[in-house]
Parts: structure tokens; sequence; C-alpha cells
């Protein structure tokens, strides 16, 4: 049996006269960015959005191949909101099964405390606007994996 990896889904696994496909869970981290007052940034989906344009999210990537998840996170904040990580800590797991778009991952959650003043949009092509808002006053719509993920966060402020 061979197996070939495909970047764009699961791998193939093939003997000969069949072809079967494995589905394997991808790993994600997502953060919620704070000031360590209390407000969350969150990015307003464009267009070019992988999913759920319109919605307001937090940030998220997948887990690089031999990448530790901190420096996943530092990757990915630098790379979605221009600014550097000032504190990064781990708040929670999920697993996320979505129909549409067909996926399965496995989220790693972190809180990660930025600098307000040097955040900036670092992908326009995936979000037109972003916005620190306080936890109780969320703009809408938010995108539909966001809630869980805000959950976990008020629970480790709250801890």
């Amino acid at each position: 049996m061979s197996s070939v990896p495909s970047s764009n889904g699961p791998a193939r696994l093939s003997e000969p006269g069949t072809e079967q496909v494995r589905k394997t869970p991808s790993v994600s981290c997502v953060f919620i960015c704070h000031d360590g007052h209390g407000r969350v940034l969150l990015a307003r989906r464009g267009a070019g959005a992988r999913d759920e344009p319109g919605t307001w999210d937090c940030g998220a990537g997948a887990l690089e191949y031999g990448e530790s998840f901190e420096a996943a996170v530092a990757r990915e904040v630098r790379e979605e909101y221009s600014t550097g990580a000032l504190e990064i800590e781990t708040i929670g797991v999920r697993n996320v099964l979505r129909e549409e778009p067909a996926s399965h991952w496995v989220a790693v959650i972190f809180a990660v405390r930025i600098d307000r003043a040097e955040a900036a949009i670092g992908e326009p092509h995936k979000f037109d606007e972003l916005g620190w808002f306080p936890p109780d006053a969320l703009p809408h719509p938010l995108h539909s994996q966001l809630a869980e993920s805000l959950r976990l966060f008020r629970a480790w402020q709250e801890a």
C-alpha cells in the first residue's frame, strides 16, 4: 500500500485496483488576542476568507511540521496582526468537526497579550477590519466557531 500526500486534502491510500481516502484531523492554533485590560481583538473576515466572510473572529492558523505551539502562535499573530506576542498561554483544546466546509481540526486555544497600539491588519486578503471589544459588547455577526473559544477565554480570565 502506498500513501500519496495531498496539500489540499487527505492522503490517499492505494492498493492495486482500489483507492481509499484516509481522513486525518489537522492541528490548529486558535488565539484570542487581548490587551491585558479586558478587551479582545477581533477581525472581520473579508471576501477572500476561507469561510464565513463578513463574520468577526479571533485569529488562528495551522501548526506546521516540526513547529512548537508557541512558535506557531507567535508566527500567526505576526502574520495576521503585524505585531509580536507579549505573552502566550494555553487555555484549552477543542475537537472541531464541521460539515461546511467539511473539516476536522484539533484546535489548541491560546490567550495572547499584545500591544494594542501595534495591532494592524497583516493579511488584507483575509480580513477587512480589526476592532478591540469588551467581551460583553462583541460585534455581529460572529464566526460560528468563536463562541466556544470565547467561553474558554472567559473561564481563563476568571481563574
